[in-house]
């Protein structure tokens, strides 16, 4: 049997060391977890996980099987990988002596997030393409997601993109040229109340 090694955040902690604390309840409170932006990202994606691994588990019995164990650890790769800082996107400020910047695994989160709040959606992998670190140079987001059984790939996708492109406008200054979405799986998950009207 093979042994895995721990994944190591850019901060020095593990996604075991995440896992456990967010098992714990994030009990005794930890500082240098709850005041870190890539551990805080983290257990973001790791509750969301957490969330869908139970949400399987009550739903196994349904007409389809649920996600694989290769989608699952799919997420858990990414998550890993976005994690890490990467590289830093400028912010426009009108003080030029000021820099703001925001780092690529934020954008990724910031992805993550609105793609999860979807229903029927599970973001897996997100890929930057372009130069990121020049102001205005365009980029190209590519983005791989699971689809709820019953839904329509085509109109699930366009929501993904039309939300995306919203979200990127309102929280970075990235010139997004396009966004490929690419429906790689398909889950049992039911959708929760609200539909797409």
């Amino acid at each position: 049997m093979t042994e895995i090694t721990p994944t190591v955040l850019d901060c020095g902690k593990t996604l075991d060391e995440l896992s456990d604390y967010l098992a714990a309840d994030r009990t005794p409170f930890d500082a240098s977890i709850e005041t870190c932006p890539e551990c805080l990202n983290a257990l973001e994606a790791l509750e969301r996980l957490g969330q869908l691994s139970r949400d399987l588990l009550e739903h196994e019995a349904e007409q389809l099987p649920p996600v694989s164990e290769a989608w699952i650890q799919t997420i858990m790769t990414s998550i890993s990988q976005e994690m890490r800082a990467g590289r830093s996107l400028p912010l426009a400020h009108p003080d030029p002596q000021v820099q703001l910047s925001i780092t690529e695994g934020a954008i990724r989160s910031l992805v993550r997030a609105t793609g999860d709040s979807i229903d029927g959606i599970l973001i897996g992998r997100c890929i930057l393409d372009g130069d990121v670190e020049t102001p205005g140079a365009p980029i190209h987001l590519t983005v791989s997601a699971s689809i709820a059984w019953g839904n329509s790939g085509p109109e699930r996708a366009d929501l993904v993109r039309t939300r995306l492109y919203a979200a990127l406008r309102q929280h970075t200054d990235l010139n997004i040229a396009g966004i490929d979405i690419t429906i790689e799986n398909i889950h049992d998950i039911p959708l929760r109340a609200q539909e797409i009207s």
